[in-house]
Formats: structure tokens, C-alpha cells, sequence
């Protein structure tokens, strides 16, 4: 079928019918909202003038009585609040359906039918009823993975019921804008990657957006995976791995009607607060609430309760930073995240009962209740209960030994005396439990197995040491620290997440994964990462089979992804020479201008190019102009000298924002974010000159969708 005059006239009868329905059912969805509010208001009315009584009785000795007839009344409320909120959802769920109800055609012959039937895609469904024809398929539904996996010919899609088999003969694509039928075409490869090649040509937005119009065949299989308990995604940049993790996360919650899955089953953990932010619109775009997201570095602070640990960019700072600490911090974290570690960490977990607890006898009224070598003995035992949770017990067994188990037995104030005294060998902190490895250097060289460690280690316990005692937790020894929390006291705090989302999964070590493992031990992951994009270490394939080791789940599988769509050609071959085997890295094909270096003599000259190239970019108008410099320390001095100059914001560690308009960040703050243009604004040999910093450029060049400039003062970096 053409896109005639005849077409056309169908189409536009057609979608006039759909948005008529929608119209129809969002007027019916808010007379029930407002149905439901009223309800609940009268409800709430119901609950104050019949309870009143039942309230103030709750602390007499009828209070259990009052407990049950106010439960009578907040329960029906409670489930007509539940009710509005539903209707809400829907309401929502229309108004954007009126705006644009779907994308995307497919005609489908099914195998034991004569005829194709028109199957219209959209972000959310529409019936015309609970029984009759669906209007609007879910981009999520079954049949909709033919538009993205198939061109015209034999076909098929699986379905609960198993594979259904038949033929496509059209596919066809819409732009709908505020329910005006803009254009349609029907799609052929050629015209396809047409169409994706002018949205990638359009400026980027403040905040990642859906991209259900141009979900990739090779990313429909990730999206819709249902096989594996552990994916694993190896992605270049700009292959969309980020987009393919929240669709899949919206993917999940559709599929979760049937297995009870909702947002709050699943778990995204994000590299920073500013990607957390640049993420946040993409799930109630597509019309599910946003799932539960965090920052590594606040699951650790959880676990050692609010104790200030050194943020993740402040570490990443020193390992990046030229200064005499990088070389020491970089050992340091390689170390103690290592598996070899982790068997020292196992270890000395062992000996803690053993010899780093002092059990002492108990005495009650000046004789020996029970002596400290029982104490010791019930805690060695049982060897598969965590020590935190023997200890807790043990507690309870001193006091029965002293007082019996009768209700009542012994007075109050004995008992919290009893209680402050054995608290000494009860009460474990984690932290000072931890310094003893780096304080007692024979026993730490004792669990090495090894009577002359290397100078390495011999540096990394005495810089640790000097850390400690200056009462000053790095990110490194937080993760130690957390792991032996975990080990000795475990945790339930995510009991209900079934399904774990790691992003840039390359930057995370072996005792970070061991800790995922512990905490969301209930789960399925998805693992998103680029092995070319990690920061501070090296890293090559071989790390997925670790990750695999670690997570032991019953199937797996690791999925890549080699072509890149964010970048123009230039930009993306420029990008190619700062790392290995870039012929393994497809481009989508899209021209633009090529990169250009900028050498400035002088500091002034340096400033007056930034500017002068920044405000080129607005005339263009670029909506997101980035300026990366290799480090924070780098990004404010930049900022400070450009401020006055024109309107610019600084993005550094804590830092909330929008990302539009001109701002400067360091390269690890800029993983997994995409911007108009960007600036390279310290390309110079002093800060990049070695094998790491090859990374570094690879990972700011490819931030830029359509134009890359990098600028130095004086030398210009020989990687370049």
C-alpha cells in the first residue's frame, strides 16, 4: 500500500475512531475517580464519627477491642484509596493515548487464517471493551515483537501459549502529534534506518526518553528475555544500553500482571545521583511508575548505619588524579575487592569468635552464672547461623540462666544492668572489628598464608592503616566493611526485589558483586556494561564469567551488542583511536562534523576559544553543551575562570540538575549520558598521557551525538 490520498483518508478515519474511544473511556474513567473520592471522603467521615471511642481506648485494656473496630473501618478505606489511585493511572494512561495513540502497523496472516488482520502498536493498550476487538496492542504485547524483529514475509511471535506462526505483509509507521496524523510510511530497511537517522539527528533533551519507536531487533531480545536468571549485556557506547534497561524494567512490570512483578520488585543501580536524574522520566513516559533506584555508595552508608564513607567520585578522583596517591589508591581497591581478599575477609570472620572476642564470665548477686568459655562454645557452634544472630541469642541465654523464663522473673533495672555489662562482648562494631586486620600486622600477614608479602601488599596495609587511624573511611574499605557486615549480621531489607538492573557494570569489582549477591539474593539481574568504558582498571570479557561465578545463578547468558547509534561517523571513528579492536564497533552511519583540535599559547587565548566555540554551539542551537575536564579539581578551576563570561553551571559530587544548556563535569561523572556537543577542555599531555587515559578520552568523546571539539593549552596530549 502507497501513501495515497486513499491511504490516507483511512488512516485519518481511523485514528479519529481510536481517539474518539479513548475520549470516551477518559470521560468514564473521570466520573469514576470522581465517584471514588467521594466515596473515600465519606469513608474517612465514617472512620472519625464512628471511631472516635475506639481511637483513645487504644492504650487501655481494651485497646486490642478498639484495634479491631478501627482496622473495620481504615481497611475499606484503604482499599477505595487503592481503587482512585487505578483509576488515576488510567486517566493518565488516556490523555496521552488522545495525544498519540500508537506508532506503529503490522498486517498479520495467522497461519490457520485467510485474511491479515491490522495490529496498530502504541505505549499502552485500548480495547473497545473486555471482550471485544483490541484497538491499540501494548508495544510490549507478544504480536508486537514482529514489528520489531521482522520485515515483510514469514514471521512469528511467542506467546504463553507457545510460538505462533504466520506472515507479514506491511509495517508501518506514524508520527501523531497531539492527535493530527502528521505523516505515515511503510517501512522497508532502507526507510527505516531513514527514519531512526533523522530522530538521531534531533537535538538531545534534558532527560533520557523513551525510544519504543526505534527499539533495534538485537535489543527487542534483551528487552523481552524471560529465559535467563542472569543477563548479560556487552554493549558499545551509544548501543543504547541504558534505554534497553529501563524498557526492559517497563517490560518486566507488563509481564508482571501475570507474575505479581511491580515496581517495587525491581531494583536499577545507578553509577551517580546525576544519572539516577537523567534516567527518571523514561518509566512514567511510558506509563508505569518508577521502580526503586540507588547509588552503590548509599546502600553502603545503609549498611554501616549513616557512618560517613568517601563518596564513589571522590575515590574516582584519586585513582584519575596525577598525584602520588593514585598509584596507592588504585592497589588498594584492587586488592581488597579481589577474590583473594574476600577469602582473608572469610577468614578472619572465622577467627573472630575465636580470638578477637573477649568472653567473660557473668556474675550475678557475686556468684558465676555462666562462665565465658560456655559463652564461647555456644557461639563456635552451629557454624552455618551468622555470628551476629548467635550473639543476639546468647543474650537472651544469659539472662534466662540468671532470671529463669518465667514471665515477670527478676526486676527491670537488674536486667539492664545484667544487659550494659555483657554489651562489651555482645555488640560488635563493625568498623574498630576491621582496623584489627590493619593494626596487628603479624596477624594480617598470618592470613596471607604467606611469611614475606610482596612490598604491594606490605603498602596497602600500612597506607590503611594510616587511613584508619585518622578515622577516615575510603570507599574501599566501606565495601570490606560492608561485606563483613552482611556476612556477620545479614539482612531482609530486600527480601522483595526479583529483578536487579546494573548499569555500567563494568566499574563495579568482584566484592561488589558478592555483596549484590548477599543483598538481592532472591533476584534475577541484568548486567549493562562496556568493558572499553571502564575507569581506573583494566578490564576485558573474561570479567562477565566472573560476574557469572560470583552471582551462580541456574541460567545465563551474555548478549552484544557492537553498533553504535548515538554518535555521527566522525565523531565515532575520531573516538575509535583511543582504544583496541575498534573494527569489532559498528556505526549506524550518520554524517556530521568532524571533531577539531584547538591549541591555545596561552591561558587567556585557551578561555576566549571555549567561549568563542560555546556560543557557536547556542547560534546552532544545541540545547545540551557539555565541557568535560578529566577531573573535579580541573572542572571548578575551568568553571571559575569561564563563569563571568556567560550563563554555566558546574556539576560536580552531589550535584542534582538538569542537564541542559552549558555545564562542566568531570569525564566519570559523564558515563552513560549523551549531550548535543562537547567540549574537551584540558586535552593536554599533562593530563592525558597513559594507557588509562586512552579510556577517559574514549569514554568523553563518546558522549557527543553531533559535534566534538577538544581544547588544550600549550602541548597538546600525544593520544590525540
Amino acid at each position: 500500500m502507497g501513501n495515497n490520498q486513499t491511504e490516507k483518508a483511512f488512516e485519518e478515519k481511523r485514528l479519529a475512531q481510536t481517539i474518539s474511544l479513548a475520549e470516551e473511556q477518559l470521560k468514564q474513567a473521570k466520573e469514576a475517580a470522581d465517584k471514588k473520592k467521594s466515596e473515600i471522603i465519606e469513608a474517612k467521615k465514617d472512620v472519625r464519627e464512628n471511631t472516635e471511642h475506639g481511637i483513645t481506648s487504644l492504650y487501655t485494656s481494651d485497646g486490642f477491642e478498639a484495634l479491631v473496630e478501627l482496622s473495620q473501618y481504615i481497611n475499606p478505606v484503604t482499599d477505595k484509596i487503592i481503587d482512585y489511585e487505578e483509576e488515576e493511572h488510567k486517566i493518565l494512561l488516556l490523555e496521552k493515548m488522545i495525544k498519540s495513540p500508537y506508532f506503529a502497523r503490522i498486517d498479520f496472516k495467522f497461519d490457520d487464517e485467510d485474511e491479515f488482520e491490522k495490529i496498530y502498536i502504541g505505549r499502552s493498550s485500548l480495547r473497545k471493551n473486555s471482550y471485544q476487538e483490541m484497538y491499540v496492542y501494548d508495544w510490549r504485547s507478544p504480536i508486537a515483537s514482529v514489528f520489531y524483529r521482522f520485515m515483510t514475509g514469514e514471521a512469528f511471535y511467542d506467546a504463553p501459549c507457545g510460538r505462533v506462526t504466520g506472515e507479514l505483509n506491511l509495517k508501518r509507521q506514524y508520527e501523531i502529534k497531539n492527535g493530527t496524523l502528521e505523516y505515515f510510511f511503510d517501512s522497508d530497511v532502507q526507510i527505516v534506518d531513514e527514519f531512526l537517522r533523522q530522530l538521531l539527528s534531533q537535538n538531545t533533551t534534558a532527560k533520557m526518553k523513551a525510544i519504543v519507536e526505534t527499539i533495534q531487533h538485537e535489543q527487542d531480545v534483551v528487552i523481552r528475555d524471560m529465559e535467563n536468571d542472569l543477563l548479560m549485556v556487552q554493549g558499545v557506547a551509544g548501543s543504547g544500553k541504558t534505554s534497553i534497561a529501563l524498557h526492559r524494567a517497563a517490560y518486566l512490570m507488563y509481564q508482571g500482571l501475570q507474575t505479581k512483578l511491580s515496581a517495587n520488585n525491581i531494583m536499577i543501580i545507578s553509577p551517580n545521583s546525576i544519572f539516577e536524574q537523567y534516567i527518571s522520566n523514561v518509566l512514567p513516559e511510558l506509563g508505569e511508575d518508577n521502580v526503586i533506584s540507588s547509588v552503590f555508595e548509599d546502600i553502603l552508608s545503609e549498611l554501616l548505619n549513616g557512618r560517613k564513607i568517601q563518596s564513589r567520585n571522590d575515590f574516582l578522583e584519586n585513582l584519575i588524579v596525577n598525584s602520588k596517591y593514585k598509584e596507592i589508591s588504585r592497589n588498594s581497591i584492587e586488592f581488597k575487592t579481589s577474590s583473594f581478599f574476600r577469602e582473608i575477609l572469610d577468614q578472619f570472620l572465622i577467627d573472630i569468635p575465636r580470638q578477637w572476642i573477649e568472653f567473660e564470665d557473668v556474675y550475678y548477686e557475686g556468684k558465676c552464672v555462666v562462665s565465658g568459655q560456655i559463652l564461647k562454645d555456644k557461639i563456635l557452634g552451629r557454624p552455618e547461623t551468622p555470628l551476629g544472630i548467635k550473639l543476639e541469642q546468647l543474650e537472651d541465654y544469659i539472662l534466662e540462666q540468671i532470671f529463669g523464663t518465667g514471665k515477670g522473673r527478676g526486676h527491670k533495672e537488674e536486667k539492664n544492668l545484667i544487659k550494659q555489662e555483657i554489651q562489651k562482648f555482645i555488640k560488635i562494631d563493625i568498623v574498630e572489628l576491621y582496623k584489627i586486620l590493619f593494626s596487628n600486622e603479624a596477624y594480617f600477614y598470618s592470613l596471607l598464608q604467606n611469611s614475606n608479602p610482596s612490598q604491594n601488599i606490605k603498602n596497602i596495609w600500612k597506607y590503611t592503616k594510616e587511613n584508619l587511624e585518622a578515622d577516615s573511611l575510603y570507599y574501599d574499605d566501606a565495601i570490606a566493611i560492608a561485606y563483613l557486615y552482611l556476612k556477620i549480621y545479614g539482612t531482609n531489607k530486600y527480601k522483595n526485589i526479583k529483578q536487579v538492573v546494573i548499569d555500567e557494570a563494568q566499574d563495579y569489582y568482584p566484592l561488589q558483586y558478592e555483596i549484590f549477591n548477599f543483598l538481592f539474593s532472591n533476584a534475577k539481574f541484568t548486567i549493562l556494561g562496556d568493558m572499553k568504558q571502564t575507569l581506573a582498571k583494566k578490564e576485558d570479557i573474561s570479567f562477565y564469567e566472573q560476574i557469572q561465578k560470583i552471582l551462580n545463578k541456574k541460567k545465563s547468558s551474555l548478549i552484544m551488542l557492537d553498533k553504535s547509534f548515538r554518535c555521527t561517523n566522525e565523531i565515532l571513528n575520531f573516538s575509535l583511536k583511543f582504544i583496541e579492536q575498534s573494527s569489532q564497533i559498528k556505526s549506524f552511519n550518520r554524517n556530521g562534523d568532524s571533531p577539531k583540535v584547538y591549541i591555545a599559547d596561552n591561558s587567556e587565548i585557551f578561555i576566549d576559544e571555549i567561549v568563542k566555540e560555546i556560543k557557536l554551539c547556542q547560534e546552532k542551537g544545541f540545547q545540551s553543551i557539555c565541557l568535560i575536564c578529566k577531573t573535579e579539581k580541573n572542572s571548578t578551576y575551568l568553571f571559575n575562570k569561564i563563569k563571568h563570561k556567560l550563563d554555566i553551571q558546574l556539576i560536580k559530587n552531589g550535584s542534582v540538575s538538569d542537564l541542559q544548556g552549558v555545564f562542566i563535569l568531570p569525564v566519570y561523572m559523564s558515563k552513560g549520558l549523551e549531550f548535543d556537543t562537547v567540549l574537551i577542555c584540558d586535552a593536554d599531555s599533562q593530563n592525558y598521557h597513559d594507557e588509562d587515559d586512552k579510556n577517559l578520552l574514549y569514554v568523553a568523546c563518546t558522549r557527543a551525538l553531533h559535534k566534538l571539539s577538544l581544547f588544550c593549552e600549550n602541548e597538546v596530549s600525544p593520544l590525540i
